[in-house]
């Protein structure tokens, strides 16, 4: 088994096998993923498992920004998590058990905290509102990961064998797939806000880089 590595407080990435969904007729495939905590990007890399390697220059398969990303373990299993890109782009990730996606989800989580906080850090040149937009950004992504939390285990009551509800109701069913799609409308909602806040301040460092 291949587990992510990490060391945030060094500048080694965050690696390791991951299993990446393609499509409904692809499916699942191996993939090597490797974050530079430097860029804050994530790249993943064609891999065909034990005994294969990732060469030096090998081009990457794909490319994505973790700045204003939510990253969020599902609740179809212990394995999957998805990443909400600031982009508007969702990855769908399943690692090799549960141990490594808690690993992967605190990394990437780290990674993507400290570069949101730097997408939107020029105080000097920013306006009080535009300071006041990423505070609550950030507020909203906190409140967000633990609403997942949320829902996650009441999935988990509604499909527990103890629980004191049948968890063949289909009204408890109902319930529980309206709970995770509003979640997922909820974080598509929140990237596109990222995106917005992105463009904007990236239009403001723009026009004052023209004013020098």
């Amino acid at each position: 088994m291949i587990k992510a590595t990490s060391c945030l407080g060094s500048h080694r990435p965050l690696s390791g096998q991951l299993y990446k969904y393609t499509n409904v007729v692809k499916g699942w495939q191996q993939r090597w993923f490797a974050v530079d905590p430097e860029t804050g990007v994530l790249s993943y890399y064609l891999f065909d498992g034990p005994g294969d390697t990732v060469q030096p220059g090998q081009p990457a398969r794909g490319e994505a920004h973790l700045a204003g990303a939510v990253i969020c373990p599902s609740d179809e299993d212990s394995k999957t998590f998805t990443i909400n890109c600031a982009s508007g782009d969702m990855l769908k990730l399943r690692a090799t058990d549960a141990r490594a996606r808690q690993e992967w989800v605190n990394g990437l989580r780290a990674i993507a905290e400290v570069h949101t906080k730097a997408m939107g850090a020029n105080p000097p040149l920013q306006p009080r509102e535009q300071l006041a937009v990423h505070d609550a950004m950030a507020s909203a992504r906190q409140q967000l990961q633990t609403t997942e939390l949320s829902d996650a285990a009441l999935a988990r009551c509604i499909e527990s064998s103890d629980s004191p509800f049948p968890h063949t109701d289909p009204d408890l069913l109902l319930l529980k797939a309206t709970s995770a799609a509003s979640m997922q409308c909820l974080l598509q909602c929140l990237g596109i806000l990222l995106r917005q806040q992105q463009y904007a301040t990236a239009s403001i460092k723009n026009s004052n880089n023209d004013n020098h």
